[in-house]
Order: C-alpha cells, then sequence, then structure tokens
C-alpha cells in the first residue's frame, strides 16, 4: 500500500524515497517515475480517446492504488490527482495521517486535518457532498433518506448517530478554487531537471524551400541566483550547421542514435542501391521533440524531424510535443488567393491536404516488433510535400513532419531512417505492466 504525503495545490507523493507527482509536470516524467517504482507501483494503465485526442484527458490509472493522473490532453502536463479508493492508499497531511486502515477518513478527522473551510456543497443527483479547501476536494456520500430537508444546508447541519459520520469516497488534488475549473499549471522549474524545452518552434522558409528551424526555448536560469528562475531564449539551427554548432546551440543530445540499416534504399535509383555507405546520425532531442540528421561524411545536418507526441503512436511518450508552426502557400485553384496555410502539431491532414497538393500515393510506415516491444498501433501513412514528408496516423493527426535539405539526394534516400531513428528505444507499454486502454 502506498503511503503518500499530500500537498494541496501542488504534490502527492513519498518524500522519504524522493518522488512526488507534482501538478504541471510532463507526462513522460510522471512515466519516468512509475518505472523507477518498479514492484511498488504496478498494473499501470493509460487511457485516451483515439477519435477525440485534443478534447479527452489523457489519464495515467493505477486501480491497486486507486489513483489517477489526469493530464491536460494539449499540454500533456498533470492537471488533477484523484483518488477514488481510500481504501487502497495512506494519505497524510504535514505528517499527520487522515487516512489508513487504522484511520477513517470522516468529516470530523477531515476537519481536525485541515481545518475549517466553506459548508459542504450538496449533489442531490448523487447523494453527495463535497467539502472543497483551495486545491484540494472531498467526497462523502450521504444516504438521501437520513435527513432530505437539511441536506441543502451542509454537512454541518446533518445530525448523525456515532458511528455514522460520513467517510470520505474519494479526493481529488488541482490548482486553483475548483476541480470543474482547473487547469494544468505550467512546468515546475522543479520538474525542469536542467533540460532544455521548446515553447514554440517556427520553420523558416523562403521560395526555394526549408532553411532551418527557429526555437523558442526555456530552461532553467543561473544557479547563481538565490531562487530557481525560468530563462528563455531563442535559437537557429540550420540545413549545413555541423554537429558542434549543434550541441553549442542546445546542448548535448539526450541520445545519439546511428542508421544501422536503410529501409527506404529499395525506393532510390539503381545506383544507391549498391552503395555502401558510412552510417549517418540523429541527435535526439526529447525534451525538444526534435531529431536532427547529420551526413556521416560531411557532418552537417541534412534533415529535421519534429515529434507531436500523440498518444496511439508508436513513439509515443519518447518525446516531448514540438509546438511548431508551418506557413505555406495554399496549392488549390480557389484557395490561390486565400491567406496562408498554419500548420501546427494540431493540425488534422485532411484540412491540410484540401488546400495544398501532396503525393497521392503515400508510403506506409509499419515499425516492426521487436523482441519484448509490440507494435500495436498499426502503420502511418507518409506524403510527401515539396520538402516536406508528412506522418499521418490512422486518426488523421500528424504524428510527425520531417524536412529535408534538396541539394541531397532524392526525397527518399533523404528521409530514409525515419522508422529507425529511434528504434532501439524503450516504449511506454514494455515496462510495470504497462496497459494501453483506448476509449
Amino acid at each position: 500500500m502506498l503511503d503518500l504525503e499530500v500537498i494541496p495545490e501542488r504534490s502527492l507523493g513519498c518524500p522519504e524515497k524522493s518522488w512526488e507527482f507534482i501538478l504541471g509536470m510532463h507526462f513522460s516524467h510522471a512515466v519516468a517515475i512509475i518505472q523507477s517504482q518498479v514492484g511498488t507501483i504496478k498494473n499501470v494503465q493509460v487511457l485516451y480517446s483515439d477519435q477525440n485526442l485534443l478534447n479527452v484527458d489523457l489519464i495515467i490509472n493505477i486501480p491497486l492504488s486507486g489513483m489517477r493522473l489526469i493530464f491536460d490532453p494539449i499540454s500533456q502536463r498533470l492537471k488533477a490527482i484523484e483518488i477514488f479508493n481510500m481504501k487502497l492508499v495512506r494519505l497524510r497531511y504535514c505528517g499527520n495521517y487522515f487516512n489508513s486502515p487504522e484511520i477513517l477518513p470522516s468529516i470530523e478527522q477531515i476537519e481536525n486535518s485541515f481545518g475549517s473551510t466553506h459548508p459542504a456543497v450538496y449533489d442531490a443527483v448523487k447523494n453527495s457532498f463535497a467539502l472543497n479547501f483551495r486545491g484540494l476536494t472531498f467526497y462523502f456520500f450521504v444516504d438521501s433518506k437520513t435527513q432530505p430537508n437539511q441536506a441543502n444546508h451542509g454537512l454541518s447541519s446533518l445530525h448523525f448517530g456515532p458511528g455514522n459520520s460520513p467517510i470520505v469516497t474519494r479526493m481529488t488534488l488541482y490548482c486553483g478554487n475548483s476541480f470543474q475549473e482547473c487547469k494544468a499549471p505550467p512546468l515546475p522549474i522543479s520538474c525542469y531537471n536542467k533540460q532544455l524545452y521548446v515553447e514554440s518552434a517556427t520553420v523558416i522558409r523562403n521560395s526555394s524551400g526549408t532553411k532551418g528551424l527557429r526555437l523558442n526555448i526555456f530552461t532553467e536560469g543561473s544557479v547563481r541566483s538565490l531562487e530557481a528562475r525560468r530563462q528563455c531564449f531563442t535559437r537557429d539551427v540550420l540545413f549545413g550547421d555541423t554537429c558542434q554548432d549543434v550541441a553549442t546551440n542546445f546542448g548535448a543530445p539526450s541520445r545519439v542514435f546511428f542508421k544501422s540499416e536503410d529501409k527506404m534504399k529499395i525506393h532510390s535509383p539503381s545506383a544507391h542501391k549498391r552503395v555502401q555507405r558510412k552510417s549517418d546520425f540523429f541527435f535526439n532531442y526529447f525534451t525538444l521533440g526534435i531529431d536532427i540528421l547529420f551526413d556521416a561524411r560531411t557532418q552537417k545536418a541534412k534533415k529535421f524531424i519534429l515529434h507531436t507526441n500523440f498518444p496511439g503512436h508508436y513513439n509515443f511518450n519518447i518525446y516531448h510535443r514540438c509546438e511548431f508552426k508551418i506557413e505555406l502557400n495554399p496549392d488549390k485553384t480557389d484557395q490561390l488567393n486565400g491567406s496562408p496555410i498554419n500548420v501546427t502539431a494540431y493540425s488534422k491532414w485532411d484540412a491540410i491536404s484540401a488546400k495544398l497538393d501532396p503525393s497521392e500515393s503515400p508510403i506506409v510506415l509499419h515499425r516492426s516488433s521487436s523482441t519484448n516491444c509490440s507494435n500495436i498501433f498499426g502503420s502511418t501513412f507518409c506524403y510527401g510535400y515539396q520538402d516536406i514528408i508528412f506522418e499521418v496516423m490512422n486518426n488523421g493527426h500528424i504524428a510527425s513532419v520531417t524536412f529535408y535539405n534538396t541539394s541531397s539526394q532524392n526525397v527518399f534516400s533523404n528521409w530514409a531512417g525515419i522508422g529507425n531513428a529511434i528504434g532501439n528505444q524503450q516504449q511506454i507499454n514494455k515496462h510495470n505492466e504497462f496497459e494501453i486502454k483506448i476509449n
């Protein structure tokens, strides 16, 4: 049974073991905590809506501990924590237990632990009361037959016999005054972990094509200050930049991946099929949501891959979402006089292809299953447009966008490796009995 400390409007965790779920933390950080507690936190499920990814919350469900972690579907940051079964967890506040097998969370116990607050709000449909503190709500079930005429006056107006005081059935932790109106707070500085994060990414283009990326980045401020502060800056990465240039601007990558095989070589001209080349390599920046491919011979950047990190994709939870913006001119006749098309991480392919003239026949990309790591999500489809490759999921959402240097080889050989760029990395559904559930 988990033994957790409750800090309203901030976190729920185990300070003795140096881990806590902090409101505002990214989904991947919460998963990393769960993975670090293997054997303690078990039977974890990831719940999401495959057809409504941007409007339905992303949830990590931990039924054996009676707990749910609720994430905003757009920012993918933790916005609320729900304890839906109080019998499966020990809870304390300021070191004092208010819920355990020995201590029942009655209304008197909650008031003794947390102090006075506003009268509880009665829900006649559910026959329950919600007792609200700032950033914390307790739910009590009350039999409607007890004192129906006094129910609307709050719990304090009701009288219960010895041993009949209502018991907490559910608890939610969030930021703000109301769970119904709560939003995920900004990423807490305590969760930065000395990493870089993208606030926005703009694709630098002109009439001849893509030149590079401009990233607005934030990270921890100087260690000289008494308190950690957020520091923001802008960095560009262009085609032709060396790996030293990129490392100077963005620091060491999260991982370096060498392409051991070229699965798209079959689409190259005959001469290229027989060429034995040195291995190109990727700089993977997981918290930036980007990959940068360098040529093995020149060690210069020749491809960028931007990831959207949608649930239901094979690479989900490896990258943070790259908040990119691409401005394209429409191609269709009735759109020539229209405004530019703004493609973002949230655009759907149907809306984009209706205004552009992409390749008609997509390339089907299927990441083969490997040992202890099965691909349960199926294939994606890659559409070419000018110097861009759009990888599209079955539900129409964009999984990734690839930009390649048109001065290099043809389109197919140049973007080869998108499927095996991160093929050796661990997936969310192979650890700690993770179960992916699609609503």
